[in-house]
């Protein structure tokens, strides 16, 4: 079973086919398993390494609280353990904090950040607010209808419900990963690492809006930026056909200017 230490916390990790590297960071409700649709999909062509950060899945979960700002953390450790280099780090929702994170933190394993659903916890004033805003409009929906579809609940009540019940496995839970936004990085650190940042999202994402995530990308030069048609929040679940696409696309092309030069 592989196991990596971040800073004497046991982190579960799989590392499954061979090529050019992806590391899923899952977000609030997930674990390594709900990659599953990701693995099964990618590893024919990529080396695809799934994570549990500390109180998800097989991770130690020990602790009597978690600290998001640990989390970076964990996926560096297993960087550092699988010594990858040019690692592409997809995040799922707040996942995408601690993925962007690690990859400004080891710039020299990781070619590129994926923020899936997310702006990473970007330090920005109008980011900020359009992402509370959107925030707002969230939370009147029951939060199973802010992650898939109505249509997919009623036409797959059998994935939905495994969706549902992949977060039971886990201790830790979505207010212990809040802190991840914290004294984020600005425009500057991300440009200054080199390290390259594409956006991924759903035009039907109930939790981040299209406009939002595009002013994102407008405001990074540089970045890239993935709509995804007819996907909502939980693309990787809902979509994983189009998701797997997006994903791959991106591995092939990003490049980071450091690597390039």
């Amino acid at each position: 079973m592989p196991i990596a230490d971040s800073d004497g916390t046991s982190i579960y990790y799989e590392r499954h086919g061979s090529g050019p590297a992806i590391l899923f960071v899952h977000g609030s409700g997930g674990h390594h398993a709900a990659w599953w649709q990701q693995v099964a999909a990618l590893r024919g062509e990529f080396t695809v390494v799934t994570v549990d950060l500390r109180g998800f899945g097989k991770s130690d979960s020990s602790m009597p609280e978690f600290d998001g700002q640990d989390f970076p953390g964990d996926v560096v450790a297993v960087l550092d353990q699988e010594d990858l280099t040019d690692a592409m780090l997809v995040g799922q929702s707040i996942g995408s904090v601690a993925a962007l994170r690690a990859g400004l933190l080891r710039p020299e394993r990781v070619g590129s950040v994926v923020l899936g659903h997310s702006l990473g916890g970007i330090s920005h004033p109008e980011l900020k607010e359009l992402a509370a805003a959107d925030r707002a409009e969230a939370v009147k929906l029951p939060v199973i209808d802010r992650l898939l579809t109505k249509r997919f609940q009623q036409e797959r009540a059998d994935l939905t419900f495994l969706f549902q019940q992949m977060g039971t496995f886990n201790v830790a839970k979505m207010q212990d990963l809040r802190n991840l936004d914290t004294d984020g990085p600005s425009l500057d650190d991300i440009q200054n690492s080199g390290v390259k940042v594409a956006f991924l999202a759903g035009e039907k994402d109930a939790v981040l809006s299209v406009k939002t995530v595009t002013r994102a990308h407008e405001l990074l030069p540089g970045s890239h930026l993935e709509i995804v048609p007819d996907a909502p929040h939980s693309m990787y679940w809902e979509t994983p056909a189009k998701y797997n696409a997006a994903v791959a696309h991106l591995r092939r092309t990003l490049t980071a200017p450091k690597e390039a030069a």
